[in-house]
């Protein structure tokens, strides 16, 4: 069986021991990988994944141009990257060009380290640049343990955007969001065709009949595999999609299929 993650995460070397230590403290989650490119590397040949995406975010508009650039060198053997923007750099539209011309596949954005909400106005204009370059764009969706009590991308949030900017092509990572899936079903799923869903690290926090009814209603064509590493243990996901009652047909396009369109691959 083919196997692709299209949600990993890693750092550059010098900075991952520290970068890995802070969010394990804020999340409280034991990391699965040490966070380097290598770490990554191994837990995709231990869990025979063929090929990942790996998403990194720019947390300060300072960093996207340096991060752009190591995600442009790390590319090959079956490793992927987005690129990332932050919408408050004065250079972004500018960057997005950039990430295309370095041969990234997309554009991460993570709205509560980057301070945003998806529906925002000012979000519109960088949404429309990236659909006219052809690529596509990443979302967290839902909580993330630096939310607490708000979380700013919301299912709702993303319609929103969506209506707007109908021609983006656009992924919301954690099923649409991280245990908000009530109002997935409510305001995304099934509803927009160039909508992706993406089912990282989820495994243990939806009840399996709501997964099956998300994916049933949205279709799984527009559902990718991704565990999200070092964050999760990838047999973790990948048990979790083996042990719901769909086709090998859907398995197939879930756990590759439609991360291989998404990405052109072959």
């Amino acid at each position: 069986m083919n196997i692709f993650d299209f949600h990993t995460h890693a750092f550059v070397d010098s900075l991952a021991e520290r970068a890995v230590s802070a969010l394990e403290k804020t999340s409280g989650i034991a990391p699965y990988t040490d966070g380097t490119v290598s770490g990554l590397r191994e837990a995709m040949h231990k869990n025979g994944i063929s090929g990942a995406l790996l998403l990194p975010v720019a947390t300060k508009p300072s960093q996207q141009n340096t991060i752009n650039n190591w995600a442009a060198e790390i590319m090959g053997k079956g490793l992927y990257c987005c690129g990332t923007i932050h919408p408050d750099a004065e250079d972004a539209i500018e960057e997005i060009e950039r990430i295309k011309s370095l041969g990234l596949c997309g554009v991460k954005f993570h709205s509560e380290y980057q301070n945003f909400h998806p529906d925002e106005d000012r979000m519109f204009p960088l949404y429309r640049k990236i659909a006219e370059t052809g690529m596509f764009a990443v979302f967290h969706g839902g909580w993330d343990p630096l939310s607490k009590d708000y979380v700013r991308g919301t299912p709702e949030r993303f319609a929103k955007a969506a209506e707007a900017v109908p021609e983006l092509t656009s992924v919301i990572a954690h099923l649409g969001g991280m245990n908000l899936w009530d109002d997935v079903e409510k305001y995304l799923a099934g509803k927009f065709d160039n909508l992706y869903f993406d089912v990282s690290v989820i495994a243990g926090y939806i009840d399996p009949q709501q997964l099956l009814r998300i994916i049933r209603k949205h279709g799984a064509e527009r559902i990718l595999f991704g565990t999200d590493c070092p964050w999760s243990a990838p047999e973790s996901e990948i048990c979790m999609i083996e042990e719901l009652p769909l086709t090998a047909g859907e398995k197939e396009l879930i756990f590759a299929g439609n991360a291989e369109r998404l990405l052109k691959l072959g």
